[in-house]
C-alpha cells in the first residue's frame, strides 16, 4: 500500500504525517480520512482550487491531469510544476509527498 508523507503544514498538519492509503484513492480523500482536514470547497467535483497540493515526490506515479484540472489550477495560489487538485489526484503504487500550501483561494471562507 503507497505511502503519502505529508510535510509540515502550520494548521492543518504542523508535525507532518507518514499515511498509507490504497492505490485508486484520490490524495484528497485520504488526507481526510486520516483527520488531515484539507479545504474541499466544492466537495471533490474538480470546481474549485482549495485542495490544491504540491506533489514533491512521486508526481509521475498519480494519474494524468485532465483539462479541467489543469485550467483551474492556473487559477491555485501557489501553482508549481508539480501541483494537483488533491480530489483529483489518485494514487498508484509509488509513494509521494505532499506539501498543503500555506493559502487557498477560498472565496467562501473569505467572505465571512
Amino acid at each position: 500500500m503507497p505511502q503519502i508523507v505529508v510535510l509540515p503544514h502550520a494548521t492543518l498538519c504542523p508535525e507532518g504525517a507518514v499515511i498509507e492509503a490504497p492505490a485508486g484513492k484520490t490524495i484528497c480523500d485520504a488526507l481526510l480520512e486520516h483527520d488531515i482536514d484539507i479545504e474541499h470547497a466544492c466537495e471533490k467535483s474538480c470546481a474549485c482550487t482549495t485542495c490544491h497540493v504540491v506533489v514533491r515526490e512521486g508526481f509521475q506515479s498519480l494519474n494524468e491531469l485532465e483539462e479541467k484540472e489543469e485550467d483551474l489550477l492556473d487559477r491555485a495560489w501557489g501553482l508549481e510544476a508539480t501541483s494537483r487538485l488533491s480530489c483529483q489526484a489518485v494514487l498508484a503504487e509509488e509513494n509521494v509527498v505532499v506539501e498543503i500550501p500555506k493559502y487557498t483561494i477560498n472565496h467562501a471562507s473569505e467572505n465571512h
